[in-house]
């Protein structure tokens, strides 16, 4: 109790310029550089077969390993605009949907998305892309298994994503912030798209052209978790202190709070979301993905033990790598590793980590991201294989990516809801009482209930311990 109202008393004083330093400069500077070199790379690859094959006279240089054409920039950068606009569109309609329709499209990407990724499979095949078919089969298994494996946590999943988007519904200015960020993605995307319609345009057939749509995916993937997690921080910040003074009219509540969060998210706390941006979103959906199966492997003992190795280790990553340090790092202005360490301690120090590991309101955000990605790839591939059959994959793929960017955009507002309502009431539980005393009440219930789990299952796991050494004694004598 004193730790965590030493923490509150920090809380309140949030954006007091003192207590804020620039964090994490090496990987601030190193994301900044890479934008750079990438822009003028993006440029040369669009411009030298813009209108005339080989402008810039640069496929000289290539001849022996890369197999040039005629192909033209302009030819496939119209795809990519309908990506963007389709991304763009899907969107803006989950953002004002939220509050009126968010949870029943929640639970439509829950269940159709393992449809829809079977459905492509079928396609790939069908279109002779068997290594993309058996991929996007795989996909929709998987999508299959973890859904069944975690179907009774979804009610609970779906009370905080529903608490999380009335929270969000009564801030109007986040979605703006929103918004104002999907403008900015998209004016990234339009030179990203520029350079990558040149590269698909170089050849024909060639890996060494797929490796350089693999290293721009990567750019483009992290530039847009960037974007993504500095929304998750101006707007977990702001939720943070709402639940902390008790709504955003009280007379407590810092004047410019919004502004304040997004002038120390572009600045002092950047380096640190750059940081954490780039392991975050893959080690989560690995953690995610080995508790689903975990969960169902039964009583093979060899299988078991290889996955709690793996289990071990990613929770080892994930002290250092949550998408809650996004939260510390807007409170309490701390580096990306520090906030990620902090997090988990005080999860783990009062319990909160179990009601944490049995939420799914991530995954079930990711789906949706994930749907939205695979609409956009699908419009920019349908269009493709009409005029350029060869290319729909590689077209498809990339749109898909540009999707998920721009959808993520939207959904990361209530993802940012969530984790600030575990941060809160695992700092002081009164703030989600004063809030909503019915839902504190349902988080009271679920955590109790799943600490006495816990408890069960460790009881177990001693006592079978306990047999297997006493039948091991039993048959050396």
């Amino acid at each position: 109790n004193v730790g965590r109202n030493e923490r509150i008393i920090d809380a309140d004083q949030t954006f007091s310029p003192e207590l804020r330093h620039w964090r994490d400069v090496f990987w601030l500077a190193i994301f900044i550089i890479h934008l750079i070199v990438l822009g003028v790379l993006l440029a040369i690859f669009g411009l030298n077969r813009f209108k005339t094959a080989d402008r810039l006279n640069i496929d000289r240089y290539t001849e022996g390993f890369w197999e040039n054409n005629n192909g033209l920039t302009e030819t496939y950068w119209p795809k990519y605009a309908v990506a963007g606009g389709v991304g763009t569109g899907l969107g803006c309609i989950w953002l004002l949907l939220l509050g009126s329709r968010a949870n029943q499209m929640m639970k439509v990407s829950v269940h159709i998305l393992t449809t829809y990724l079977a459905v492509i499979s079928v396609l790939c095949f069908w279109c002779e892309q068997f290594f993309w078919g058996v991929a996007f089969a795989t996909g929709a298994a998987l999508q299959f298994l973890y859904v069944i494996a975690v179907i009774d946590r979804l009610p609970f999943t779906m009370l905080v994503l529903q608490k999380a988007v009335k929270l969000v519904w009564s801030l109007p200015e986040v979605t703006r912030v929103a918004y104002a960020f999907m403008a900015v993605m998209l004016l990234w995307m339009g030179i990203w798209s520029f350079g990558a319609a040149g590269v698909v345009a170089s050849s024909r057939g060639d890996l060494g052209r797929w490796w350089l749509l693999v290293v721009l995916s990567v750019s483009l993937f992290w530039t847009g978790a960037v974007l993504c997690n500095t929304v998750h921080v101006i707007v977990s910040g702001l939720v943070f202190l709402v639940l902390f003074h008790g709504g955003r009219n009280a007379s407590s509540m810092p004047p410019n709070s919004l502004m304040k969060s997004l002038r120390y998210a572009v600045t002092t706390s950047f380096g640190s979301i750059c940081y954490g941006s780039l392991f975050t979103a893959a080690i989560r959906t690995l953690r995610w993905e080995i508790r689903g199966f975990r969960s169902k492997i039964g009583n093979n003992e060899c299988l078991l033990c290889c996955v709690d190795f793996l289990f071990q280790l990613v929770e080892t990553l994930v002290r250092f790598f949550n998408k809650y340090a996004y939260v510390q790092i807007a409170v309490y202005g701390k580096g990306f590793n520090r906030s990620a360490r902090d997090a988990w301690e005080l999860f783990q120090s009062t319990g909160v980590e179990a009601l944490v590991a049995y939420d799914c309101s991530g995954a079930v955000l990711l789906m949706g991201t994930i749907l939205g990605g695979l609409i956009t790839g699908t419009c920019a591939g349908v269009w493709t294989w009409i005029t350029w059959r060869d290319r729909v994959i590689m077209v498809g793929s990339t749109a898909m990516l540009m999707g998920m960017v721009l959808v993520g955009l939207a959904m990361v507002v209530v993802e940012s809801a969530v984790t600030s309502i575990y941060i809160c009431y695992a700092e002081d539980p009164s703030l989600i009482r004063r809030w909503d005393p019915q839902f504190f009440n349902q988080m009271s219930e679920t955590l109790h209930q799943r600490l006495q789990h816990r408890s069960a299952r460790a009881r177990e796991v001693l006592t079978q311990n306990q047999l297997d050494s006493h039948m091991q004694d039993t048959f050396h004598l």
